[in-house]
């Protein structure tokens, strides 16, 4: 071949194709198609980053504090009294986790959190448990923040009570369309509603502690009913580990900006570092506000009337204004919440996908440069959740978080055992690992971060358990369940890839065996028309050994096709297949099975299908298409190979 560029003689030839995508209907709702090219332009910075990963976080805030009552309410209205102490102790662990979290960041500056920091240092095994877990939090965090931020829709119209989940179906499908159009536009559309929920909710806090202080901060009037909980009994360590265990889903969505370095503009490791101590100040000063004047307003937890709600209208007086502001602001960030699952979970599936443990179809990317599949499946899986358990909050919060603190855990034993591993580097030669994907360099301070690390580990690991245990009997063993399972589905997955890559490899392949010197030709007909001539004129080009095969189901059209082969055949043997129970593809198919049961070692048996086209699509159903029908029976025979002969009618 000739490179018409360098005119010059080539086994290769590399050309840009000029073509682009066709305007359609999809353009209008995703926008138009982006080049490959474009893809470094479509990073985002810091402040529209704390709006696409940090939502998620900023959002628990809403019920975070609502799930600790919940529990409480199970010793009576003076464990509330202990909803303030909690929150201290949780933000006190979510501390520990950031600072863990800062340290993957720079490390792992790629993405993948808890997965490649698992993989890294303990192998696949472990980093599929990660995955596992990270990608059932994902699917919880869309079913659990819609469903929350509905919730505060109902509180402010119950009369909507009733059309919850459909109205939760519609916003998971609105945001995953959104979120279709790209990590720019999406980051860009959640912008302003993130930091107006940040500034609301700091001016409610803001207001209700200047009241409490000059104590004006009445207690909440007409509170809902208290929800029953079953038998009322004492405050139990239980009862305060199984409600410190629910309030720890505040800090979940934490590990979202270390999955998603990438999307963050260079240098990558320090904007989504900065973004992470943001995110972590923010989240911290908004929980502990809430749950500080959730005590001395008296709160209490119900489904009818959130805590958020009862704190704003008791703050400003009544459902005015600035509380329908709080009620907009809280509804739009819970909804926008599902905005970080859907920027983590398609690149942890992609990350999964392109290491043979999830289908490959995950690491494909869309037309505006997101990978479509991913989005789709969470949106999909996370709808039939909300769906099953009726919108419910209270119902989904059991399923939450185990995930996010098995993967917390793993992430920070992974650091540990990093740090370890540093230090045991010669600190005068600096080496660097080069086997691993992740070079290795010695730190100064490995032992300090190893400690700091395995700290980590232990209190999350210790949280975890008590968080199994204690949710257990109210659906956490579901997610216990689940996780192995993802893993099985996921080592089947590999196992299927391996297999294939096995077989289709070219290692130790040698030499292709010679062409085979015999090629016998079988044509299905089902009459003689231009169609069938054309299908006859081809398999004579490929052998001079062609058999055409008819299936009789009715005598009187046999008859036909006899004597226009007669005319028409030119000699070519033909086969008739009498079939008294009118089937056609089995007789058919049973031959075969007989030509090759007696096939030459050197022998290739084709079959050549005519292939009817109409000119319009929809006039395939007014024809019975056994073309169709003949090559998915026939593709799964064993030494077969399949031509289509396709004929048009204009």
């Amino acid at each position: 071949m000739i490179d018409p560029k360098t005119q010059q003689e080539s086994p290769f030839i590399h050309r840009t194709a000029e073509e682009k995508p066709s305007p359609n209907f999809k353009d209008f709702l995703l926008g138009r198609p982006l080049p490959t090219a474009d893809a470094e332009h479509e990073t985002i910075g810091k402040a529209v980053g704390l709006a696409v990963f940090a939502s998620d976080a900023l959002s628990s805030t809403a019920y975070a504090t609502q799930e600790v009552l919940v529990i409480l309410a199970g010793a009576g209205t003076l464990a509330f009294g202990y909803v303030f102490p909690i929150s201290i102790v949780i933000v006190a662990l979510l501390a520990i986790v950031v600072i863990s979290y800062e340290q993957i960041i720079h490390a792992y500056p790629n993405g993948g959190g808890a997965y490649i920091v698992a993989s890294d240092n303990f192998g696949k095994f472990p980093a599929l448990v990660a995955a596992a877990a990270l990608l059932t939090d994902y699917i919880l965090t869309v079913s659990v923040s819609i469903s929350s931020g509905v919730a505060q829709i109902v509180s402010a119209y119950p009369e909507l009570f009733d059309y919850r989940v459909g109205i939760s179906v519609f916003f998971v499908f609105f945001i995953m369309l959104i979120n279709l159009r790209g990590v720019r536009e999406s980051g860009a559309a959640f912008a302003i509603p993130s930091y107006f929920f940040i500034a609301i909710m700091l001016l409610m806090i803001g207001i209700g502690l200047f009241r409490m202080i000059g104590g004006s901060l009445s207690i909440v009037s007409n509170p809902p009913e208290i929800e029953s909980v079953g038998e009322l009994t004492g405050i139990t360590a239980f009862l305060l580990l199984h409600a410190f265990s629910s309030g720890t889903t505040a800090m979940t969505g934490v590990e979202a900006i270390s999955n998603g370095t990438t999307a963050f503009k260079e240098p990558r490791g320090r904007n989504a570092g900065i973004t992470l101590i943001w995110m972590a100040c923010i989240l911290g000063v908004l929980f502990i506000g809430i749950s500080l004047l959730t005590r001395e307003i008296r709160a209490v937890p119900s489904e009818l009337e959130t805590v958020i709600s009862q704190l704003a209208r008791t703050i400003f007086n009544g459902q005015g204004f600035l509380y329908l502001c709080v009620i907009l602001g809280t509804t739009v960030i819970l909804i926008l919440a599902a905005n970080t699952a859907f920027a983590g979970f398609p690149r942890l599936s992609a990350l999964l996908a392109s290491d043979g443990f999830m289908p490959r179809q995950l690491t494909y990317r869309g037309s505006r440069l997101v990978y479509s599949y991913g989005i789709v499946a969470l949106a999909a899986v996370a709808s039939a959740l909300i769906i099953v358990f009726q919108a419910s909050v209270t119902r989904l919060i059991p399923l939450y978080a185990i995930g996010v603190f098995l993967s917390f855990t793993l992430a920070q034993a992974g650091m540990t055992r990093r740090w370890w591993r540093s230090g045991k580097l010669d600190p005068a030669r600096q080496p660097i690992d080069h086997d691993r994907a992740h070079p290795l360099h010695y730190d100064k301070r490995w032992f300090l971060k190893m400690i700091s690390n395995g700290f980590g580990a232990v209190c999350t690991g210790i949280v975890m358990l008590v968080f199994a245990v204690t949710k257990f009997e109210d659906g956490a063993w579901i997610v216990l369940a689940l996780t192995p399972a993802l893993i099985v589905i996921f080592l089947w997955i590999h196992r299927h890839y391996g297999t294939m890559a096995n077989r289709l490899s070219l290692e130790n392949y040698g030499e292709p065996p010679p062409y085979n010197v015999r090629h016998r030709v079988l044509v299905p007909i089902s009459n003689v028309h231009q169609g069938t001539l054309a299908a006859l004129r081809y398999a004579r080009m490929l052998s001079d050994d062609v058999t055409a095969i008819h299936v009789s189901l009715e005598p009187a059209d046999t008859d036909k096709v006899r004597k226009k082969w007669e005319t028409w055949g030119r000699g070519t043997r033909l086969v008739i297949l009498d079939s008294p129970y009118r089937l056609f593809v089995e007789p058919l198919l049973s031959y075969i099975d007989e030509i090759l049961a007696s096939r030459q070692a050197n022998e290739t048996i084709t079959i050549v299908v005519p292939h009817f086209v109409p000119a319009l699509k929809i006039h395939n159903a007014l024809h019975m298409q056994m073309a169709e029908v003949l090559r998915r029976e026939l593709l799964s025979t064993p030494g077969v190979v399949i031509t289509e002969v396709p004929y048009q009618i204009s």
